[in-house]
């Protein structure tokens, strides 16, 4: 079975990911997935490119005790977060959540958790490439609405 919780440099396939975390586990029933892909705009501005960067062992650490969360809250039967540091190109994948369980509206909603908290805390770095030049920021957004959903206190409070 694969880590749940791989930062990579490369690109992943959707398709095998899935099946590696389905395979031989007859309980599931569901399988919810999310990816995330760099777009051609960032608060108003276009972004031709970006950087990733995180702090290696921290931020894996951080994913490992949001997904061991997801289970203590959802039924789940398992969790896989892929998440790409380097530099990427507009349309690149950049994330990739995948959840299964025995029924969907556990898979829905610990997919939903899990993106969340990557949205919000997990600590990675971004540079965006735009026009006047390159800028750097903070990769994490500010969503109180979805952090209070989750009971989840905002890192600002």
């Amino acid at each position: 079975m694969a880590a749940r919780v791989a930062i990579q440099t490369g690109d992943f396939d959707v398709a095998a990911e899935i099946a590696a975390l389905r395979a031989g586990d007859a309980g599931v029933g569901a399988v919810c997935s999310f990816i995330g892909t760099v777009r051609d705009r960032s608060e108003g501005a276009n972004v031709s490119a970006m950087e990733l960067e995180h702090y290696p062992g921290m931020t894996e650490k951080a994913i490992e005790q949001m997904i061991d969360e997801a289970f203590r809250r959802f039924d789940i039967r398992a969790a896989r977060v892929i998440h790409r540091v380097g530099p990427l190109q507009v349309e690149d994948q950049i994330v990739l959540v995948v959840v299964t369980s025995a029924h969907r509206g556990e898979s829905f909603q610990a997919c939903e958790f899990l993106m969340d908290y990557l949205k919000t805390q997990a600590p990675f770095w971004k540079k965006e490439r735009t026009p006047e030049g390159e800028r750097w920021v903070d990769a994490r957004v500010a969503d109180d609405e979805a952090l209070a959903r989750w009971g989840i206190a905002s890192r600002n409070t």
